[in-house]
């Protein structure tokens, strides 16, 4: 089986390339991999158009500008991460892939594994969004539904990975180079800028690296001489890594919330994570449910159908804002990581959650 930790049980380091200039960019691919200079197994991509999410201007009471990711392929961010995953793996000679996901990483899997002709497995807990489950099982892999907490479906991913080729988005490198995809994109949007500020969700935390990456590897190949501030946003009770950036004790909670997709006690990266943030000078902010609710409704009043897991983003956004973490003065990027669609049930309960909360 090809590695994907360390001896030690560690996951493996992830080191910054040289990067790419501007002119490197293949102009004619409407998709991540118009940054095949960048990225590994270009050569034998699987690719669906993954990338080229664009940027939406936002009206709030400090403007900012959303990265709205749904508009990948399966309709979450994770589809950067997995085309570069599966390329990888492809091109290793994997013919059986396995996967544990809450669910937008295992319907992900699932569509580039049916592309790449590859066999997939998914191990996804009971309690995940139906529509998610339905996903994964329509791009034909096999669903497996585990009881017990995410990490208990990692754990269980784990012990398989001795006959089956780990496909994990929180341990394989691949996923993260990737996600960085991410950063690029923002630097060229802004007209080879970077913003002042990034906001994302964290579950894994698997943006904030690939961000980490992408600025690292533009000062290497010389566009960029600065990094933009990364925060991230974690609910509260699932919320390891705000912890660890705050330098306090985190007890894990079984206690269920709106934000599904974030409800990591153990993330795999955790503390490489919460390093990112601290080195950019960012933070991060644990938000309760009915701030997610709030933010999901608000998001809707623009036109941004995004999940409650999504909306961490912008709650932890309002709270930098109010702060006076984020200022008027700065331009600050909000990712928003996938579709009210998939978690229907769960953006039902948010929106009924913000029928009691004060108009925006």
């Amino acid at each position: 089986m090809e590695r994907w930790r360390g001896d030690d049980g560690s996951p493996l380091r992830i080191e910054p390339g040289s990067g790419l200039r501007r002119s490197d960019i293949v102009t004619t691919d409407f998709s991540m991999w118009r940054y095949r200079a960048a990225l590994p197994y270009a050569a034998d991509r699987v690719s669906m158009g993954e990338g080229c999410t664009g940027l939406v201007e936002v009206a709030d009471d400090v403007p900012f500008l959303a990265m709205p990711e749904w508009l990948n392929p399966t309709a979450s961010f994770k589809d950067r991460g997995v085309s570069a995953m599966v390329s990888a793996l492809r091109a290793q000679g994997a013919t059986h892939i396995l996967e544990d996901s809450s669910g937008n990483a295992g319907s992900s899997v699932a569509a580039y594994a049916r592309a790449a002709g590859i066999t997939a497995t998914i191990l996804v807990p009971a309690t995940a969004s139906r529509q998610k489950i339905d996903q994964i099982a329509a791009f034909g892999a096999e669903v497996e539904l585990v009881e017990g907490t995410r990490d208990a479906v990692a754990a269980e991913a784990v012990r398989r990975s001795e006959t089956i080729a780990y496909a994990s988005h929180t341990w394989n490198p691949f996923f993260v180079q990737g996600i960085k995809t991410i950063g690029y994109e923002m630097w060229e949007n802004l007209g080879f800028a970077l913003p002042d500020n990034v906001v994302a969700v964290a579950g894994s935390g698997s943006i904030a690296l690939g961000l980490e990456l992408a600025f690292a590897e533009l000062r290497n190949s010389g566009e960029s001489d600065r990094s933009p501030r990364i925060f991230i946003g974690q609910p509260e009770g699932w919320d390891p890594i705000v912890a660890a950036i705050e330098n306090r004790t985190y007890s894990p909670t079984t206690h269920a919330q709106l934000a599904e997709g974030a409800s990591i006690a153990l993330p795999v990266r955790g503390e490489e994570v919460a390093r990112a943030v601290r080195s950019s000078g960012g933070s991060g902010v644990a938000v309760s449910d009915v701030e997610i609710a709030r933010s999901t409704r608000f998001l809707l009043s623009r036109g941004l159908f995004a999940e409650p897991t999504s909306a961490v983003a912008h709650a932890a956004y309002r709270r930098l804002v109010a702060s006076g973490t984020i200022d008027a003065d700065q331009s600050t990027v909000v990712v928003l990581t996938g579709s009210g669609l998939k978690a229907a049930e769960a953006t039902r309960r948010a929106l009924l959650l913000a029928a009691d909360e004060p108009a925006d």
